[in-house]
């Protein structure tokens, strides 16, 4: 069993955009800057951010964060938050900016993404990215995708011809995964099926899969008996879970049974270390493509 290593494939990408934006830096080109709105303070949305902070120092970019109050007493307005979204749209020194998923409820998502100039939306989410993506155009993919298609191609795992089987046809991974994993040429040409809660005989179409992805938020929902031998799982999974023995409280757990189910496999990504530092580093590669079209 092969355990796939997204923490430290993720610094060794960081490290390739680092000298790249050096490189630029010296050509007398613009360092990229990603700007992020992060609205209320949700826990999870905290912590994402912050190690996007973080990402953009260590690729040398420069970074934005702006903050929004919202409160269950003191709903944010959602015209603010358009607000914001129009100057950071219309700032020129801005290559690409985020708005931090998930929104309070009373904020409509959907028309938040399209609010985005797709030429700035680096997150991948706005539906003209959606669409080139499903038509094999250049575009920004999705970042947890491509950081998922990212480290199979490090790790030397190749999808031509294989089975794939998606648990999760959530817009932020099943579906965009999916369409890339489709298309014609590197690292794709794979038979891929998308599955979720109203799929019968769930289990056994998971163990036809040579690649199976869990993408559902359900922690350790994938057992032994769901995995083929010899299977690649990857586990995009990532819910906090109480735990009283860490000083945080809790823990991540993954939406795989990782104890059981890697002796099965050929090769499994862990929660975390994973999907996750890969999710970011797509980030920064988007951000990073998103200044030279801009060049």
């Amino acid at each position: 069993m092969q355990l796939i290593d997204g923490k430290a494939t993720a610094a060794a990408i960081k490290a390739e955009i680092a000298q790249e934006v050096e490189a630029r830096k010296n050509a007398g080109l613009k360092v990229p800057h990603l700007a992020a709105i992060l609205v209320g303070h949700d826990g999870g949305s905290e912590t994402y951010v912050a190690n996007k902070v973080k990402a953009c120092a260590d690729c040398g970019f420069k970074s934005t964060l702006i903050r929004l109050e919202s409160t269950y007493e003191a709903p944010l307005d959602p015209n603010v938050l358009m607000a914001e979204i129009d100057k950071l749209n219309n700032d020129p020194d801005v290559d690409g900016f985020i708005v931090q998923l998930p929104l309070p409820k009373h904020i409509d998502e959907q028309a938040v993404i399209e609010a985005i100039l797709p030429e700035k939306d680096v997150d991948g989410f706005h539906p003209v990215n959606v669409g080139r993506q499903s038509v094999g155009l250049p575009c920004f993919h999705s970042a947890t995708p491509a950081g998922i298609v990212e480290l199979l191609r490090r790790y030397g795992i190749s999808t031509a011809g294989k089975r794939v089987v998606i648990v999760g046809r959530s817009n932020i991974v099943g579906k965009p995964l999916a369409a890339m994993l489709m298309q014609k040429g590197a690292q794709a040409d794979a038979t891929v099926t998308v599955c979720h809660s109203h799929t019968p005989d769930l289990p056994s179409i998971m163990r036809q899969a040579d690649i199976l992805v869990a993408a559902l938020g359900r922690p350790g929902f994938v057992t032994a008996d769901m995995v083929a031998d010899g299977a690649v799982v990857i586990d995009v999974g990532t819910t906090r879970v109480p735990d009283a023995s860490r000083k945080s409280g809790f823990r991540l757990s993954g939406d795989v049974d990782f104890e059981n189910v890697a002796p099965k496999c050929s090769a499994i990504t862990p929660v975390p270390g994973g999907v996750g530092p890969m999710t970011i580093v797509s980030l920064m590669l988007n951000t990073l493509q998103a200044a030279k079209n801009r060049d």
